[in-house]
């Protein structure tokens, strides 16, 4: 019996997203201190601004004793595990399934990174508008986000692919 070809190739753009992200938090880091001052990129809508987080999104458990650290990695684990295992069992040609989850593992991992070496995850993303500004993001943020909306969009809004 011979086996289809696995969605696993599309782990490479779970890579670009790992290394898109580190570079520019590294960059970040170097390029935007002090911490939480903004630095204008598109006025009244854009700024880099250096933030730190030790919760997840939206600074969820951030005032935690330090817990949430272990939690947030296990966390990241479990789910980067089930969505590889997710990967395998799709058909490589099905890229509205592999594109989101490639791009969700990468921002997983790209933050499990931070909160491995650092112990908070670095932001440095400041989208507002007037007095509202949205919690500040990085790429890693990004690769979830869209990758998620992608997931559920496919879902919804497109018919069951051909086998």
């Amino acid at each position: 019996m011979k086996s289809k070809p696995n969605a696993l190739p599309w782990l490479w753009l779970s890579v670009a997203v790992i290394v898109l992200d580190q570079l520019s938090k590294w960059w970040a880091l170097g390029a935007l201190q002090p911490e939480g001052m903004p630095h204008q990129v598109i006025p009244g809508l854009l700024n880099w601004t250096l933030a730190f987080n030790t919760g997840a999104a939206f600074s969820f458990l951030a005032s935690s004793a330090g817990w949430q650290r272990w939690f947030f990695v296990l966390l990241a684990l479990v789910i980067t595990g089930a969505l590889v295992v997710w990967l395998a069992r799709t058909p490589r040609r099905d890229w509205r399934t592999a594109l989101p989850l490639g791009l969700i593992i990468g921002g997983a991992l790209g933050n499990l990174i931070d909160r491995l070496h650092a112990a908070q995850v670095t932001d440095f993303i400041q989208v507002y508008y007037r007095a509202w500004s949205y919690p500040v993001f990085n790429v890693a943020d990004c690769g979830i986000t869209v990758g998620a909306v992608m997931l559920i969009a496919f879902g919804l809004f497109t018919g069951k692919a051909k086998t």
